[in-house]
């Protein structure tokens, strides 16, 4: 699909408006999980279900993994508006469903269908941005895109509180209902994209495959080390079962006419380096944004509240580096050496991080955390842009849903791995310190909650303290040592040149 000229006058006019909107869709889908998670707590206490608990987040990353490859490609075929409006109204009907649940059973299944809608939200915003302006204009937006992260990380919980408190856990779903109408209201009266009708058939086998093997994958990462040994049978047969799956995915996309992930996207040496590189990201992101909170309420003492604001260095120097990176480039054209600095940042950050012990200040963390973040937003929005100028027009929507899909796979690995690794060392710091009822008070999965450990004798209190600060220094260091990777492939990119308007 070729990008609209200019001269059409409708887009330049109205591309603030528009990206207004996307913003909003944006937001959506990364401030429902932050907003949810604060209300988890009374939701349980409502509805009952507590060994249900974790598939009420299960069921919705699940349902937003395997659905952004197919939501990219329904792009590519039939118009990228009308299939990113389905998008908001699915999430918005499951965002009501999930609100007006009566058990768990039903929260859950609701979940799900939120879910779908999710993973077509972040695709749309990505791929109609692509569509709408050029690689070499786009870097001037990073920042908006940065910003909506951060008010994302950082309003969610304290929003989700608010609303938890004062109007009840539904409305933490209700919530999504007003914004999302906005967002359909605008996207519908102010966004104007070629139509487009495919006469070509649904990769229906290959999309089949394709989710069975991103479920098996994303079930191995939140199920490993928690729900069932790393070893055991069922672990070990989701294992096999995505393999096979995605051996027959590879098969099918080769044969197919319209495949729901053209391979040959990858033949192209940019896109499969940041692939890996946005793999890699997510894999050291996700997983440390999970265990500073963590660190900042056990060992520095902050409250639930105060934890989401002290991530504010790291949030803000990613917005402020993204700005900078975006304004640079679409100045010079040049992107290549944000990515390697991005990646050094990345390693520097984490590196200083794994520093941090009992006795460190909140404004020593806070300047370590500016590293981290510093190097996120050289990276975040850079390999994206990437990403869809390693790609043709027409297979927009597939690049930036393989690139946002392998992000996200990185997440849940980074995750679970991060997460087996704090575990082990907390439970050994708490053994040795305290011998068995260390092992014994830890062995539920290493984390408690801030209202239950000031409850605990001092000694009991400081030991805890000691081991999370042992957990979180393994953690950073072995997310350090798995960066070095993305910061040796930054190095391979090549500057290919960024399209411009008409291109």
């Amino acid at each position: 699909m070729q990008k609209p000229a200019p001269d059409e006058g409708k887009q330049p006019a109205g591309v603030r408006v528009v990206l207004f909107a996307l913003m909003i869709a944006m937001l959506l889908a990364m401030l429902d999980n932050m907003i949810v998670g604060t209300a988890m707590p009374t939701i349980v206490g409502e509805l009952g279900g507590l060994e249900h608990l974790s598939w009420v987040v299960t069921a919705y990353t699940l349902a937003t993994a395997a659905s952004t490859p197919i939501w990219g490609k329904l792009g590519d075929m039939y118009g990228r508006k009308g299939v990113f409006l389905a998008s908001i109204v699915l999430f918005l009907i499951g965002s009501a469903l999930s609100g007006m649940a009566q058990d768990m059973g039903q929260l859950i299944g609701f979940r799900a269908v939120q879910g779908l809608g999710a993973g077509g939200l972040m695709v749309g915003v990505m791929a109609i941005i692509g569509d709408l302006i050029p690689p070499r204009e786009r870097g001037k937006y990073q920042g908006m895109m940065a910003g909506v992260m951060a008010v994302a990380m950082i309003g969610g919980p304290l929003v989700g509180g608010t609303i938890t408190d004062h109007l009840g856990w539904r409305w933490s779903f209700y919530i999504n209902l007003p914004l999302g109408a906005i967002a359909l209201v605008m996207v519908t009266a102010v966004l104007h994209l070629p139509k487009k009708r495919s006469q070509a058939r649904i990769d229906y086998v290959g999309a089949a495959l394709l989710t069975v093997g991103i479920t098996s994958l994303v079930l191995i990462t939140t199920w490993g080390g928690t729900e069932y040994d790393w070893l055991s049978k069922e672990i070990i047969g989701l294992g096999l079962l995505g393999v096979v799956a995605l051996a027959a995915f590879l098969l099918v996309e080769r044969k197919v006419t319209e495949p729901v992930l053209p391979l040959h996207i990858f033949r192209n040496g940019n896109f499969s380096l940041v692939t890996v590189i946005g793999f890699l990201v997510g894999f050291v992101m996700f997983g440390s944004m999970t265990f500073l909170p963590l660190f900042q309420q056990t060992v520095q003492g902050a409250s639930a509240t105060n934890s989401g604001l002290l991530l504010l260095p790291m949030l803000l120097a990613m917005m402020a580096v993204s700005l900078f990176a975006g304004r640079v480039t679409t100045t010079t054209g040049k992107y290549k050496i944000f990515v390697v600095v991005g990646g050094g940042l990345i390693t520097a950050g984490l590196a200083l991080l794994s520093l941090m012990d009992t006795g460190t200040t909140r404004f020593t963390s806070g300047a370590f955390m500016a590293v981290l973040g510093a190097g996120m937003g050289f990276l975040m929005q850079t390999t994206m842009l990437i990403a869809q100028n390693s790609v043709e027009m027409k297979d927009m929507g597939v690049g930036s849903s393989s690139a946002t899909l392998f992000r996200t796979i990185g997440g849940s690995f980074g995750v679970a791995i991060f997460g087996a690794v704090f575990t082990s060392k907390v439970q050994t710091a708490m053994t040795e310190r305290i011998g068995g009822a260390g092992d014994k008070l830890t062995s539920g999965g290493a984390q408690m909650d801030p209202k239950s450990l000031a409850k605990l004798p001092p000694m009991i209190k400081d030991a805890y303290a000691h081991a999370v600060a042992t957990g979180t220094h393994q953690v950073f260091l072995w997310g350090a040592v798995i960066s070095i990777i993305g910061f040796a492939a930054a190095w391979f990119l090549k500057e290919v040149p960024l399209r411009g308007a008409g291109a």
